[in-house]
Parts: C-alpha cells; structure tokens; sequence
C-alpha cells in the first residue's frame, strides 16, 4: 500500500472496520512511515477525545420512527428502544440490540439535523453527504487510483457510467470512490486528495433543468459545480474555493490544471 490508499483507510481501521488483509497491511506500512504514523497516532488521540468529551443527543421521535419503519423494526422494540433514548445512561440494562439502535439513531440525528433529512437545497445535501461519510468511516468503497478499476466498478452499480481520472500530475489524486445517495437517488462519489483536503465529487447525468450553483460556503465546506461530458459535477471540501472551482471545472472538461496552492 502507498500513502494516498492507506490514509484513505486509516480512519475505518481505527474503528475495525477493514477487512483483516487490508488492516494488516496499513499496519505494516504505518511501522514503516512517520508520516502516516503521526497521522494514525492523531485518530486515536481524536477517538479518545471524542469518546471523553462530546455529548450524546437523544434522535426525534418522528426521526426514530421513520427510520424503525424504513429497517423493519417491530413496533414493540422501537417503543421500547424509545423510551431508553430518554435515559441516556441507563439504555446499558436494556439489551445490546436496543442500545445499539439509539446509538444509531442518535449518531444519524447529529449529522442529517433535527428535521431529519439532509436539506432542500443541493448544497447542503452534498455537504451533509460528505460529512455523514467522513464521521461514519465509509468515505470510500472501493480503494484505488486506477481507473480501470474504479470505472468498471461504479458502472456495475449505476445506470449511468462516468469519466473517471487520477489527478496526481496536477496535484489531485483520486483515492478511490463510492456510491452515495443524492436527492434520493444512488450517485457516484469520486474521492481525491488535494494535500491535507478531502474532495468529494458528485457526478450525476445532466438533468437539463437545474444549473449548477455559484461557489459558496455551507456550515465551513466550499461547495462548486460545473458540467460537462453530459454530466453534472458537483465537489465538496474545506479546500479553498478558488481552486475548488477550478478543479471541479477541469474535471467536467477533462484537463485539471496544477493547482497554484
């Protein structure tokens, strides 16, 4: 493994959410690279931080029910599993199970919002999606910046087949990708690296109704489309917005300048 896969992965290994081929192999490269190993040093001090410090918020109640409904959870259970959200500490006699949903529930209200969805506007759904896929550790599916790879495997899993290239000559490499859900359909989510910046790309055939917003912050993330290639491209990051934009644009086009960063 090289650095750009293996920070892809490091956070879902500290959690033990990667497979025991691919977490051995981080290992070993992390024995063998300072770098990474700061940087896998930093997500356990951050784990533990989180676990000492943030709070725990009880989901809503429509928000609890829905999704109990949407996962086939019987009644009784999501009344039961109810009633120990309202007792945040004391959910522990309740049985693994129930606990687990509430932790669950709980986790998914802190991201999505009190409403219970990712937003109305195209923007904050992106930006909700990013977030949601940076927290839960399911930032990438498929871990590669072969093309060949990751093309054929989004196209197995779409209607729709997408350009897709690694950027490293200009300074963005693309680590791998996923499917994510956008405006409740799946879509394909192109992950690159830009120096310490995660970007994530949207692309989506073109709907021939819509026109990409202007570049604009959402609760600290720069958001930027552009279309092209009979797609719409859509990224999100904390990278700063002029190069944003200028890679998103690059990307529909299909020649991503150096970044002047």
């Amino acid at each position: 493994m090289n650095c750009d896969e293996v920070v892809a992965l490091l956070a879902a290994d500290v959690d033990g959410e990667v497979d025991g081929l691919r977490s051995h192999a981080i290992r070993r490269h992390v024995a063998a690279c300072a770098h990474c190993a700061q940087r896998h040093q930093a997500l356990l001090d951050l784990r533990q931080r989180l676990r000492a410090e943030l709070p725990c918020h009880a989901a809503p109640a429509a928000l609890r029910a829905r999704l109990m409904t949407e996962h086939g959870v019987p009644a009784a259970r999501a009344s039961a599993s109810a009633g120990l959200a309202g007792r945040p500490w004391r959910w522990f006699g309740g049985g693994a199970l129930a606990g687990g949903l509430v932790i669950g529930l709980i986790w998914v209200a802190s991201v999505v919002g009190p409403a219970g969805d990712l937003g109305d506007d195209l923007s904050d759904q992106v930006v909700g999606l990013h977030t949601r896929a940076t927290r839960g550790n399911r930032l990438i599916d498929i871990a590669s910046s072969d093309r060949h790879k990751v093309k054929p495997w989004l196209s197995a899993r779409l209607d729709y087949a997408i350009p897709v290239a690694d950027w490293a000559g200009a300074g963005f490499p693309l680590v791998g990708a996923r499917i994510d859900r956008l405006d409740g359909r799946p879509t394909a989510a192109l992950v690159y690296r830009h120096r310490d910046h995660v970007i994530d790309v949207f692309v989506r055939p073109e709907s021939g109704t819509t026109a990409p917003p202007a570049v604009h912050a959402v609760r600290g993330f720069n958001v930027a489309a552009a279309q092209g290639a009979q797609m719409a491209w859509l990224a999100t990051s904390d990278l700063n917005a002029a190069d944003l934009a200028a890679f998103v644009r690059g990307l529909a086009r299909g020649a991503v300048d150096p970044a002047i960063e």
